[in-house]
């Protein structure tokens, strides 16, 4: 038999029992070292742990020779397991709620079970750690002093092009999360929406093989119409718009002129808002009577 060599201290710190509460743990994006001490503790001390896929935790938890039960929590079951974790949780139960990768809740399920443990009186506590949103901001060598993060983009072209006209005007770096097979696409909305933005697209991040691409939107996007969809995950983020020197109305009228020529009067309304920032009421009633001018 193998001798038991954990530490004292150690041993007595895994025997003693977690406060009851729902603990919000962040596990890894990628390399599984990039986890804290905190997280390891309370995942081994926990009396479940709630998993978006428990094959996927089951993988953390072997390299780290955890052995917690653990149960599914996913946006499929969520509305069946909610009363049962809260009924645990009123008996004095620990629970971790961890997401396959990242932090819990950002893009993941545990919102509503969050904001009911609430409701209900029962401690909840953060674990912060890994986050494709914060690992992307630190890699893109945009400003990081004021972000949004838009999560992911509408699959529908038209309703995608709509989103982005309305986040053009935000005075932030914008970040968003896509799928590979749309990156190219959505990369030639940005274009379209935003104007000549630098931007850089992250994939694959704190893994092997690990990339960041970085250039105006363009750019970007003709790069991957002519490469293909890359492989992994992946996060985009752009750069904030310029700040605008007041326009005159010659100046706006000449910029409806120029896009009312070549494009349909919503479209070129959408473009003159996203590139001036002027309310869209007013652009539109000017295009209005530019096309009814003419």
């Amino acid at each position: 038999m193998t001798p038991d060599t954990t530490p004292d201290k150690t041993k007595a710190r895994l025997a003693a029992r977690l406060a009851p509460g729902l603990y919000v743990t962040a596990t890894p994006i990628g390399n599984a070292r990039d986890i804290t001490l905190r997280a390891l503790d309370v995942l081994a001390r926990a009396d479940l742990v709630l998993c978006e896929d428990t094959r996927v935790t089951a993988k953390l938890f072997a390299i780290h020779g955890i052995s917690a039960r653990t149960a599914p929590y996913h946006d499929h079951n969520a509305a069946e397991m909610r009363p049962r974790v809260l009924r645990r949780l009123e008996a004095g139960e620990a629970i971790a709620l961890v997401s396959d990768a990242g932090t819990p809740l950002v893009s993941d399920p545990g919102l509503k079970l969050v904001r009911e443990a609430l409701d209900a009186g029962h401690n909840v506590t953060a674990l912060p750690g890994a986050s494709s949103v914060l690992a992307a901001l630190t890699l893109a060598g945009l400003p990081t002093d004021r972000f949004f993060f838009a999560g992911f983009l509408s699959s529908r072209q038209e309703a995608r092009r709509k989103e982005l006209a309305e986040l053009a005007v935000i005075p932030a770096t914008l970040v968003f999360l896509e799928s590979a097979n749309r990156l190219e696409a959505a990369l030639a909305d940005m274009a379209a929406a935003l104007g000549p933005r630098e931007a850089a697209v992250t994939r694959e991040l704190t893994k092997k093989f690990e990339e960041v691409r970085r250039g105006p939107l363009n750019d970007l996007a003709a790069h991957y119409a002519e490469a293909g969809p890359p492989k992994g995950e992946i996060v985009i983020v752009v750069g904030p718009p310029e700040k605008r020197v007041a326009l005159c109305a010659h100046e706006i009228d000449a910029m409806l002129e120029n896009a009312l020529a070549r494009a349909t009067l919503k479209d070129a309304v959408a473009e003159i808002v996203s590139m001036t920032g002027l309310p869209r009421r007013e652009i539109y009633a000017r295009a209005l009577e530019l096309s009814g001018a003419k």
